[in-house]
């Protein structure tokens, strides 16, 4: 069995769980706790130690070590880093997702690392907890891989500050393991001998959970929500019953460094310990922030000198974003020379909300606008987080009159400009693997506007932008959306009403923007209408569409006539993620249905009868000179992998992975019946995403001309 380096990269989840404050008291009792904590065991006034943050994932992890195919009887918990980004409710649901992001190879007899990351959220919308898992896969070394980093924190020479001396019961992993953590090696004994140990070995994380109950009672006690940071490396075993010691070296305010050793062999068990925690005065100022905060990260807002853009600019600045406030200082339709006092004024703005900001005045129409803003938010901050293309300007005029002049500055800075600033942005996101991109966009766009074909062209090319780039972006956590404001600002004020113009305060739009620039936000590609704090979503439909003729006639003008109703039959529409998933209908609607094979499958046709009688499938009239092996790899609860070779006019299947197919497909349970069904069209099943094929593409094509069910 070798490792799957395919799953690097591929998303596990979301992996959701709701658990109850008995979860929460269960999981501390499995660590420990007891009357001397009764913050942690008892449900009034309740706190959630910070490491039941692993409890509460065990889903995922078991995910992460099923995807890398790893040896389980060789695994161990390598190492554990969690960053803590909003304290844990007693209780609600939470939601984790994440992948593989790298696997390194130690060499052979000495293992290999599965490391995974995975963001968690609760049902109330908080980010709570960043997870970065690193299983060590004793037996699984050796197959030619990246050894990966080496990094050794050098522990204090010193005795330490604080230590800490506890002994589980002999019985601990029965109670621990009830957390989730079921693994045979804690309670079976002789899976435990098998694996290469005397009896049953404590948790890992249970003695993780011991270590983080220490740290808290010595450093921040009674106050678990002010951790940030808890990482440990696990060296070595420990059996349940014998003593250890957490000894705890704090190095400055706020980080500390820990390890724990077995009190009777004075062996470490757990390294490399770092623990951080934020002052009193940071966790008061993070509840003022509420929930949803952008500490660390970088916002640049285009066209911030003003209206939408100024309340965009300061509400991240008061959750904590670093803003770049782009402006011009133009006139509303773009004449003139520009002026600095705008940027100036809402970065002064920020700064004496006790925020960070630097102004910026070039123009986003130019490409070289783009980067120099781009530039701005890199040399003041060093990275950048989220965009906002904001800057606009109006020249309305009917298409009668609209001079090309007219035309081409609208598309400038609205299509163009959301171009010139996104690309560069675009780019420093994919490095860092993370961005949030807002496009601005209009009910002009959307549904059209008399008197403004320039601008609303532009609008909705931004939708089309939208399209692409949240493809592209998306493999790299880079989430791009657009929203259509109501708002009033000096674009509309002459438009609007007096009335309706009070009442379309900036204020009331921002609050969905600044969600969509958030991490918690995991929505990516969608356009929402905002106004007077009325939200909805709005989307491009494709009605189901009818077939004229055979597909080998053009149909005539009569034969549409006639079939106008269906044409424009808007009755159960659908939405598409993409273009190549919107061709699959056309590609379903001429490809022939084999009935029998239908009915076949509604009798119990699975994924492993398939490959039992794919011999029987087998034509060997057209494998003259064919010599190939494809690899099937089945996902799903019927799924596997199977590999069948062709050969000298023979076909041989085996179950299992191959060492070097010519040919990978890689489908789900569902859709692979369905195809070899005929109910699934294969170029339909490939175009939408259904199929997968690795490999030497063009051979692939052979399988439907070799076997015939």
């Amino acid at each position: 069995m070798a490792l799957n380096l395919d799953a690097i990269g591929k998303k596990i989840g979301p992996v959701s769980k709701d658990y109850t404050w008995r979860d929460v008291v269960l999981y501390a009792l499995g660590v420990g706790a007891g009357f001397d904590e009764l913050e942690y065991c008892y449900e009034q006034k309740l706190k959630v130690i910070p490491s039941f943050s692993i409890a509460s994932v065990f889903e995922f992890l078991a995910e992460v070590a099923v995807s890398s195919n790893a040896d389980l009887s060789g695994i161990l918990h390598g190492e554990q880093d969690i960053i803590f980004h909003n304290p844990i409710p007693v209780e609600g649901t939470i939601t984790t997702q994440g992948a593989i992001t790298h696997i390194y190879d130690k060499g052979e007899g000495k293992g290999a690392l599965v490391v995974a990351e995975a963001d968690t959220y609760h049902s109330n919308g908080q980010k709570l907890f960043t997870n970065i898992f690193t299983l060590f896969c004793r037996k699984d070394g050796g197959f030619g891989g990246d050894p990966g980093p080496t990094e050794d924190l050098e522990m204090p020479d010193h005795p330490p500050d604080f230590e800490e001396e506890a002994v589980s019961s002999p019985d601990q992993p029965l109670l621990y393991r009830l957390s989730g953590d079921v693994f045979q090696l804690h309670v079976d004994p002789d899976f435990a001998r098998a694996s290469g140990f005397e009896k049953p070995i404590m948790h890992g994380l249970c003695t993780h959970g011991y270590a983080c109950r220490a740290v808290i009672k010595h450093l921040f006690p009674g106050e678990p929500e002010r951790m940030t940071r808890f990482r440990v490396r696990f060296s070595r075993p420990l059996y349940p019953g014998v003593p250890f010691t957490t000894q705890i070296w704090k190095v400055e305010e706020g980080r500390a460094l820990f390890r724990t050793i077995n009190a009777q062999s004075g062996e470490v068990v757990m390294d490399q310990g770092i623990v951080e925690w934020m002052s009193p005065e940071e966790m008061e100022r993070r509840k003022r922030l509420g929930s949803i905060h952008f500490d660390g990260q970088v916002a640049i807002v285009t066209g911030a000198g003003a209206g939408l853009g100024r309340v965009y600019a300061l509400d991240l600045a008061r959750r904590g974003a670093k803003v770049v406030v782009n402006d011009l200082g133009g006139a509303r339709d773009g004449s003139g020379e520009g002026s600095k006092a705008p940027a100036d004024r809402v970065v002064e703005e920020i700064r004496a909300l006790g925020g960070e900001a630097v102004a910026n005045y070039d123009s986003v129409a130019t490409p070289e606008g783009g980067q120099a803003i781009v530039d701005a938010a890199i040399e003041a901050f060093g990275r950048v987080d989220i965009l906002i293309n904001n800057a606009g300007i109006l020249r309305d005029k009917t298409l009668a009159k609209m001079e090309p002049e007219n035309w081409d500055a609208v598309i400038d800075v609205h299509l163009k400009g959301a171009y010139n600033v996104t690309r560069p942005a675009f780019l420093k996101m994919r490095e860092q693997g993370y961005g949030r991109i807002i496009l601005t966009s209009s009910a002009a766009g959307l549904y059209g506007n008399f008197g403004q074909t320039n601008y609303s062209a532009a609008k909705m090319g931004l939708v089309g932008f939208m399209n692409t780039v949240k493809l592209e972006g998306e493999k790299h956590n880079i989430k791009v959306n657009t929203v259509a404001p109501m708002a009033a600002t000096r674009l509309t004020e002459d438009v609007l009403p007096p009335d309706l113009f009070e009442k379309l305060k900036p204020e009331f739009v921002a609050p969905l923007v600044i969600y969509l620039c958030s991490s918690g936000c995991e929505d990516n590609g969608m356009i929402f209408n905002a106004g007077m704090g009325y939200f909805n979503r709005a989307a491009i439909l494709t009605g189901p569409g009818t077939v004229i003729g055979d597909g080998t006639k053009a149909p005539t003008l009569e034969d549409i006539h006639r079939n106008w109703d269906a044409i424009n039959d808007m009755t159960d529409a659908q939405e598409f993620p993409n273009a190549t998933a919107a061709f699959g209908p056309m590609l379903d609607a001429f490809s022939p249905k084999k009935e029998a094979a239908a009915q076949d499958s509604g009798g119990g046709l699975s994924v492993r009868g398939i490959f039992e009688r794919i011999c029987e499938a087998f034509q060997p009239d057209k494998a003259a000179g064919v010599d190939v092996v494809f690899q099937f790899d089945i996902s799903g609860p019927e799924g596997g992998q199977w590999h069948v070779k062709v050969k000298d006019g023979g076909c041989q299947v085996s179950e299992g992975t191959h060492g070097s197919p010519t040919t990978t497909i890689k489908m789900a349970d569902e859709d692979f019946v369905k195809l070899i069904a005929g109910e699934l069209n294969a170029m339909s099943a490939f175009t939408g995403g259904k199929l997968k094929i690795e490999g030497d593409l063009m051979k692939s094509q052979l399988i439907e001309k070799l076997f015939k069910f």
